[in-house]
């Protein structure tokens, strides 16, 4: 099953983190090739994204379920292909350094089914290591960017 993990060390305190990746609304939008998403519950949300894999430019629908809330540190999933057969895993996981440090860790795997899953899979093997490391990126670089507003307005 292809996978990804990647994680960062950032100057934050942990509960900061968790109140970020707590909340769906706030990281969705930082998966790359982000078009849209809706939450259905407290537990179910479905993503729409712009799938560029290899010579494959798709619209991907997938369905999230979040299986674990484990305040304040992890946050774990599974997901479902909507319009493609496809189905895994993942977490974001902030595990408390310090007082003021966190290291971050989000986590994917993904399993392409059917009939082109030979085809998918060899892809996919790349593609989401690239994929975990720029979205783990890009929510330590938001709750960075959260932090410095909160500073600034003094809260």
């Amino acid at each position: 099953m292809p996978s990804g993990e990647h994680s960062v060390e950032i100057n934050i305190p942990n509960r900061h983190i968790w109140n970020f990746i707590s909340d769906m609304n706030k990281w969705a939008p930082l998966v790359p090739g982000y078009m849209e998403h809706e939450i259905l519950s407290e537990n179910e949300s479905t993503w729409k994204f712009k799938g560029d894999i290899g010579k494959f430019k798709k619209t991907i629908h997938m369905k999230i379920d979040i299986t674990k809330w484990q305040e304040p540190a992890k946050v774990t999933f599974d997901l479902t292909g909507i319009n493609e057969k496809f189905a895994g895993n993942g977490y974001f996981e902030a595990e408390k350094l310090s007082d003021t440090k966190t290291k971050m860790t989000g986590h994917l795997n993904i399993d392409a089914t059917g009939m082109k899953r030979k085809i998918i899979n060899p892809i996919l093997k790349s593609f989401v290591p690239k994929n975990v490391k720029h979205l783990t990126e890009a929510v330590a670089e938001k709750i960075k960017e959260n932090e410095v507003t909160a500073k600034v307005r003094g809260t």
